[in-house]
C-alpha cells in the first residue's frame, strides 16, 4: 500500500507541473521487499514482504517549444541547464527560461534567482531592446552585455530538486560542466514534459493496486479474529 502511495503522489506532482515550464517528471522505480520462509506453515512456503518504491531520477525527454513572443523568454534545446544563484546562495540549476528584470536590471528568474554569472542590462533597458543569440549571448543593440551560462552534468537524474524546477547538482549527478551541443531560442519556453495520458494510466494502475491493498489488510484481519475464536 505504501508503494501505491508513493506512485499516487508522484504522479500528483507530476500532474500539477503539467504547466511549469522546464518541469521534469519524476520517474519512480518498483523492487520487491525480502522474502521470507514461513515457519508457521508446514509446506515452509516463501512469505512476500511486499514491494517498496525509490526514485530513479527525472525524465530527460525534450518538452515541446511554446512560441511567448516574450523577448526575456528563452528555450533549451538539447540536455542541458542555466546555472542560478539560489536563496542560500548556491548554484543551482534549471531548465525554465522564463527571465525577469529585477530592480537593480539583472536577469532573474521568475522566482527572482539571479542567473550565473549574473547577467546586468544598462539602465532603463526595455526587454524589447533585448537580444539572446543561440550561444546564449546577451546584447542591447550593438552592446554585448553578457552570456547566460549553459551546464550539463553527467547524470541529470540524479540531481537534487529544489522545488520551482530548479536542481541542484549531487556527487551522484556530478559537477556541472559546459554544456555542447545545446542552443537558446529566444522567444519560445520550454513546456514541462509531462505526458498526461501516462500519467492517467498510471494513476489509475496505483489506485487499483492501493485497493487491492487495503482489502488485503481487511480480509487478514478479519482471518485473524476468526482464528483467535477457534483457540
Amino acid at each position: 500500500m505504501e508503494a501505491a502511495q508513493n506512485q499516487l503522489d508522484t504522479v500528483s506532482s507530476n500532474m500539477a507541473n503539467e504547466d511549469t515550464p522546464g518541469y521534469q517528471s519524476e520517474v519512480l522505480g518498483f523492487s520487491d521487499l525480502l522474502y521470507n520462509t514461513d515457519n508457521d506453515d508446514p509446506s515452509t512456503a516463501i512469505v512476500g514482504s511486499g514491494a517498496t518504491t525509490s526514485m530513479l531520477g527525472f525524465s530527460q525527454s525534450q518538452g515541446s517549444l511554446e512560441n511567448t513572443g516574450d523577448p526575456l523568454d528563452v528555450a533549451l534545446n538539447g540536455p542541458g541547464y542555466i546555472e542560478v544563484r539560489q536563496n542560500d546562495g548556491t548554484t543551482g540549476l534549471t531548465r525554465n527560461g522564463s527571465l525577469q528584470l529585477n530592480a537593480r536590471g539583472q536577469l532573474t528568474t521568475a522566482q527572482g534567482q539571479e542567473l550565473v554569472p549574473p547577467i546586468t542590462l544598462p539602465k532603463g533597458t526595455q526587454s524589447s531592446q533585448v537580444s539572446i543569440a543561440s550561444d546564449g549571448t546577451v546584447s542591447v543593440g550593438n552592446q554585448k552585455v553578457g552570456q547566460i551560462k549553459v551546464v550539463q552534468v553527467a547524470a541529470p537524474d540524479k540531481l537534487i530538486p529544489q522545488g520551482a524546477s530548479t536542481y541542484s547538482a549531487s556527487a551522484a549527478s556530478g559537477a556541472p560542466i559546459a554544456a555542447k551541443g545545446v542552443t537558446l531560442q529566444q522567444g519560445y519556453l520550454e513546456q514541462s514534459n509531462v505526458d498526461l495520458t501516462t500519467e492517467i494510466s498510471t494513476m489509475e494502475t496505483a489506485e487499483q493496486a492501493y485497493d487491492m491493498g487495503s482489502k488485503a489488510v481487511q480480509m487478514e484481519a478479519q482471518l485473524g479474529q476468526i482464528a483467535a475464536t477457534l483457540k
